[in-house]
């Protein structure tokens, strides 16, 4: 049975992710900030373990590897993010914005730094960055200067990763969810989670070494940088 360790769990695409995934009989150590506000979270059936995790803090992020140091993951999916405020030009609060990389970009890295060991114990190896077409610098529309540069370096880091870790077998991608119906996304949103889920696990599935260092849509299709 493999093992997925998933981050920012309590809603959205995180928690259909562990939703979908412990459906389908696989161990889930699912993550968030505050698992006693997480019912819905608890109340999903299966092998699903929840853990406390401000992902932004390096003494946490640590302390939870330890803890799972010898448990292999398969799969280990980044999806903890938020959103920040929607800055435009002239309107660029240096401390927002240095919040929000903490969290989208630096976050991720350290996450897959503390388990790089469980990782590398683990039979698929797949390392999953829930990113944003937004973050795309071939298809950028313009403003929102925040979140657009945090989902632009994570694409940056994972690219890098990619490199950096191909000897260890590791196969790291990167995913834009679609502009998915979840508080962040808003009610206007046009994709519910099941299906950006349904679709990003399709693809990761059937994920190769080929296919990493590269940024998905969540139906397959690739998106350039």
């Amino acid at each position: 049975m493999p093992t997925a360790l998933i981050t920012g769990c309590n809603r959205g695409i995180g928690l259909e992710f562990v939703r979908q995934y412990a459906a389908d009989g696989w161990r889930v150590r699912a993550t968030c900030r505050n698992p006693r506000g997480a019912k819905e979270l608890a109340a999903i059936a299966g092998d699903v373990k929840v853990h406390g995790l401000d992902v932004a803090d390096d003494y946490q992020v640590a302390a939870l590897a330890k803890s799972l140091a010898d448990e292999p993951i398969d799969l280990l999916i980044n999806n903890a993010g938020v959103g920040g405020p929607e800055a435009e030009f002239g309107k660029t609060p240096a401390n927002d914005w240095l919040e929000v990389l903490r969290v989208n970009t630096i976050a991720p890295m350290h996450v897959v730094e503390q388990f790089i060991g469980n990782l590398e114990a683990g039979q698929r190896k797949l390392i999953v960055n829930i990113s944003s077409k937004m973050g795309s610098i071939a298809d950028s529309g313009g403003g929102s200067y925040i979140y657009r540069t945090s989902k632009a370096a994570l694409n940056m880091v994972a690219k890098s990763m990619a490199q950096d870790l191909k000897g260890k077998r590791m196969i790291v991608v990167v995913f834009h969810p679609g502009w998915v119906k979840t508080d962040m996304g808003g009610p206007h949103a046009l994709v519910p989670p099941k299906a950006s889920v349904a679709g990003m696990r399709a693809k990761i599935a059937a994920l190769t070494p080929a296919d990493s260092g590269k940024f998905f849509n969540y139906d397959g299709q690739s998106i350039p940088w």
